[in-house]
This record gives structure tokens, C-alpha cells and sequence, in this order.
């Protein structure tokens, strides 16, 4: 009997979630209605044009530049650098505690085969960024995950963590502002999380993907503001700048944590494009397009959230991050939710909440019973959703 084609790490993964979402949105299009697609967090607004063009300069100014540095040009990891002092007030060495990665999806998949070992607890938000299980997995340690629920801010209870599961763990995840609940920490939320992985001896992996998209008066503050030791931080320029399809953004903090991950990135990649490079350092130089960001997505999230309130929906405002987690009214699963709005009379894909939670060791699942809607289409786009989905009733349907 010949041998299924596929490691078992491979196999062994869940079926791709937003499957049947994506047919259904598909069989739409294909009788010509027109999709509002709040799925996948994919920004339609267009890189700001300054960046464009620093990445065209680029393209001549490094046109024999061969091979990108392993751990991103020294220009690069400056301007990382200088960003990290203005933004946070934290200084690092550009050399030693910053490298560049290949946008934030693949450094996060890939930190724990740097920092953990077969058989090792990594502790990871649920609902959370599936990179953070799926990279645990393949470094074939224990993905253990944290519950996110409203009651508490969306923040972690970790001192809820069973005693057995921490003395084997070695990895904790935290993000924010945090996707999908758009909740942002404050800066004592942080020191107690931080304080927690020093009690326990625990590695501590924040991902700030989202911490220049806050809608407050305060701006989201950085673990590296609180913690240096045994903290690592990843950035990303996809969001803040509209640079998904650049794939660039740095990892910085504790330069061993630092130098493990370059270590092993440099068997594994040839680094970043130096003339997308380019483009990611005048993008961190430049805070004028992301107060436009920020206030192009307070706009989006208030003509939704004022529809879906409109519906008698809990309020469910983000203080921060792209997406709204909308929880739904007792007894309406998710799935059925998002399946219903697929209608042809509201055309409106959203992702079920379940699918991107992983479930706790008591079985429950906190994405259940919530619809993560992406603020990524047009504003247009966005107010015609909102009345669609306002003038059907797709809740009691």
C-alpha cells in the first residue's frame, strides 16, 4: 500500500477554514452580484504614493545589489530603529536587536522552530492569528491555547493557566491591539503580562502587527516599552501602510531572541528585497499616511457598527486593529450567520468566528457565536453593506 504524499505534520492540519465561504461568494459573482467582501484582512486602499515611489527609486538605486542582507540593509534596520525610538521612546541597536522579516506571517510561523523544542507548550491567544498554532505544530511542540472573552477585555487570564501546563512551557503569544477583537492593552496591562512570563521563566512573543492602527486618544503601546529581556516583538508594514503585497515588516528585542531567529531565517530565506526595503523605510518615516489609515478605518468601522446596532447587536466598536467581532444573538451559530448573509439580497462575506478560534481544554470555543468583519472594502462598499444588511432579516431569518 503506497504511502499518502505529505509529512504527517502536513496531513495532519485542518482543512482549509473559509472553503465553502469562498465557493459561495464565487457562485455569487459568477451571476453578476456584487460582493462585499469583509473576509480576508486585505486592504483595497492603495500604497500611498511617496512609498511607491521610494520602492521605484529603489529598484534603480540597488539595481546590482544581488542577494538582500540576511537580516535586512543596514539602512533598513536604522530606520527600524529610529521608528521604535520615536513611536515607543525605546532605543535599540539597530545591529543587534532588529532584523527584518518577509512581512510578520512567515517570522511568526517560524519562531518557535527557533526558540522551542519538540514536546514544549506554546501558550496562544484563542480566537488569534493561526500562524501562532500552525508554526508551533510544525516545530512539533504543544500548542496550548488561552481563552479571549468580552467579560475580560479580551485580555489573558494566565493565571488561570493549570500549574502542569506552564512547568512545560516555554512560549507565550500575546497580541495587540488585538486581532480579531480589536481590544487594545494599555501600558499596565502589559507590565502584568510581562511580569507573568518572568515568574514563570517564559519566552514572550508579542505581535504588534496592528499597534498603529488605535481609534483613542492614547496611542497602543509596545511590550518593548515595559520589557526587553526575553521579549521579541514583530511589526509589520501591511496594514499601518497598505503594504500587504510588499511583504516586509522586522522582528526586534532581546538579541538572542533576535539572533535565533536570524539564525534560522538565514538557512531558511535570502531575506527581503532591497528595493522593497526602500519603500518599508520611507514608510516608517513618514506618520502622515497612517493618521490617514487610522481615520479612514474609524470611518469604516462606524457606518458598520452603527448598522449592525441598528439591528439590536451589541455595540462591538474596536479601540483599535482592521476588523469588528461582532457577537450574535444567543442561538444563532455563526456558520448559519455567515452563510446567511451570502444570501444574493445582501451578497456580504463575513468570516464565521469559530473557524479562526481554537477550541480551550474544557471544549469551548470563544469564537463561537461572533462574525469577524475586515474593514478592507472601499468606504462605498462599506456603507452599500451596511444597507443591505440593515434592510433584510437575515438575524431571525
Amino acid at each position: 500500500m503506497r504511502r499518502p504524499i505529505g509529512a504527517r505534520r502536513l496531513l495532519e492540519l485542518p482543512a482549509y477554514a473559509f472553503a465553502e465561504v469562498d465557493a459561495r461568494a464565487a457562485a455569487l459573482r459568477a451571476q453578476g452580484i456584487a460582493v462585499i467582501d469583509f473576509g480576508v484582512g486585505d486592504p483595497t486602499t492603495p500604497t500611498p504614493g511617496p512609498i511607491r515611489r521610494a520602492c521605484r527609486d529603489g529598484v534603480e538605486r540597488y539595481a546590482d545589489a544581488g542577494y538582500p542582507a540576511y537580516a535586512g540593509s543596514p539602512f533598513f534596520r536604522r530606520a527600524a530603529a529610529d521608528w521604535l525610538e520615536r513611536r515607543f521612546g525605546v532605543s535599540l541597536s539597530a545591529e543587534t536587536e532588529v532584523t527584518a522579516t518577509i512581512g510578520s506571517k512567515e517570522a511568526v510561523f517560524h519562531l518557535p522552530a527557533a526558540l522551542v523544542d519538540p514536546g514544549d507548550v506554546v501558550l496562544l491567544p484563542s480566537p488569534g492569528y493561526p500562524p501562532y498554532a500552525v508554526g508551533t505544530r510544525f516545530a512539533e511542540a504543544t500548542p496550548v491555547a488561552y481563552g479571549l472573552w468580552p467579560e475580560r477585555g479580551y485580555l489573558p487570564d494566565l493565571e488561570s493557566v493549570p500549574a502542569d501546563v506552564l512547568a512545560r512551557t516555554r512560549l507565550l503569544w500575546v497580541n495587540y491591539p488585538n486581532s480579531p477583537s480589536g481590544a487594545c492593552a494599555t501600558r499596565e496591562d502589559l507590565e502584568r503580562i510581562a511580569g507573568f512570563a518572568r515568574r514563570h521563566d517564559l519566552l514572550l512573543a508579542s505581535d504588534e502587527a496592528y499597534v498603529d492602527l488605535w481609534f483613542g486618544e492614547t496611542p497602543a503601546p509596545s511590550m518593548l516599552e515595559v520589557a526587553r529581556e526575553r521579549v521579541i516583538a514583530f511589526f509589520s508594514l501591511s496594514k499601518r501602510s497598505a503594504m500587504t503585497g510588499y511583504r516586509v515588516g522586522f522582528a526586534a528585542g532581546d538579541p538572542e531572541l533576535v539572533g535565533a531567529l536570524r539564525r534560522l531565517k538565514t538557512n531558511l530565506d535570502s531575506g527581503t528585497p532591497t528595493f522593497v526595503q526602500a519603500a518599508a523605510a520611507e514608510a516608517l518615516a513618514d506618520e502622515g499616511h497612517v493618521e490617514g489609515m487610522r481615520d479612514e478605518y474609524r470611518r469604516k468601522r462606524d457606518v458598520l457598527c452603527g448598522a449592525l446596532e441598528s439591528l439590536g447587536l451589541p455595540p462591538a466598536r474596536p479601540a483599535g486593529t482592521i476588523y469588528v467581532w461582532q457577537p450574535l444573538p444567543a442561538g444563532l451559530d455563526d456558520r448559519e450567520a455567515a452563510r446567511r448573509l451570502l444570501s444574493p439580497e445582501i451578497a456580504v462575506v463575513a468570516t464565521p468566528g469559530s473557524l479562526i478560534a481554537r477550541p480551550l481544554a474544557d471544549g469551548r470555543n470563544p469564537g463561537a457565536g461572533h462574525l469577524r468583519f475586515a474593514l478592507v472594502p472601499t468606504e462605498a462598499d462599506v456603507r452599500e453593506a451596511a444597507a443591505r444588511l440593515t434592510r433584510t432579516s437575515w438575524l431571525t431569518a
